[in-house]
């Protein structure tokens, strides 16, 4: 079940607590792309209060918005970046993305095998990708009032495993939110200081997110499955042998009737 693009609008630009949240993922974020000039980075879910600072620097920005969440215009004050897509079948070409960030686009997904498809198939190789969930032993994941309670908390090796799965090679990770979800002023106050602390001290148990970065692996060649041990394995439907013009069937008859004799004692 996909939250509504009005709460997820309202919660990270008109409440204190959306915007130290919004602060505290970007500032991750922006640590492990500090560069993105002349790349395409794409956001899947609502990652739009993330990807603010790509704008002035990347080669293309796009914001893609689930139908079951609903889109909306994105930068407020500038050209429109978002668009609305099916969550499994997303308008971009195949290896065009060299960076996608996903936030709210998996945990609340029915079917987040499919986004991670998805997700594979629009990244170029070696294009990095950072999924950004709730983690299953934070605070923020069991509080109602913010987004990060609705849907599925994972663990960090659920994440992993997901993105293995789908061709992905793990690289670092870390987290976010290790202030509590409490919209008041005097924990706001110290919220910034506590990120601070919080990441000095986990590296993600206590974080209200986790933000894993993988990188596109290349497609591997499988194998068919079958394995040619012997060019004619079942000589036996040979129509002759090698060293004449009887059957094959005849001479394994034969040997078959020898070793029966011997058994019995005839030799």
């Amino acid at each position: 079940m996909h939250q509504d693009v009005c709460f997820l609008r309202d919660f990270y630009y008109t409440t204190s607590l959306g915007r130290a949240a919004q602060k505290a993922m970007r500032d991750q974020l922006r640590a492990s792309w500090p560069d993105t000039r002349k790349l395409s980075v794409a956001g899947f879910g609502f990652a739009a209060p993330l990807m603010r600072p790509f704008l002035q620097e990347a080669r293309r920005v796009i914001a893609l918005m689930p139908a079951q969440q609903g889109v909306m215009h994105w930068p407020a004050e500038l050209a429109n970046h978002s668009v609305l897509v099916e969550e499994t079948s997303w308008p971009l070409a195949s290896d065009s993305l060299d960076r996608l960030v996903v936030l709210h686009g998996i945990e609340t997904s029915e079917r987040p095998a499919a986004v991670m498809e998805q997700a594979a198939r629009v990244l170029k190789v070696g294009g990095k990708i950072i999924l950004i969930v709730p983690n299953r032993s934070g605070l923020w994941a069991r509080r109602d009032g913010s987004p990060f309670a609705l849907g599925r908390p994972y663990s960090l090796g659920q994440v992993e495993t997901l993105l293995v799965e789908h061709g992905f090679e793990v690289g670092k990770h870390s987290a976010a939110l290790f202030f509590p979800p409490r919209d008041t002023g005097a924990w706001l106050r110290w919220a910034m200081m506590l990120e601070g602390f919080g990441r000095k001290l986990s590296r993600y148990h206590a974080g209200g997110v986790l933000l894993v970065e993988a990188t596109r692996a290349p497609d591997d060649v499988r194998p068919s499955g079958l394995s040619v041990r012997e060019r004619k394995p079942l000589r036996i439907l040979d129509p002759v042998t090698a060293g004449g013009t009887r059957p094959a069937w005849r001479g394994m008859q034969q040997m078959i009737q020898h070793r029966e004799d011997t058994r019995s004692g005839k030799r």
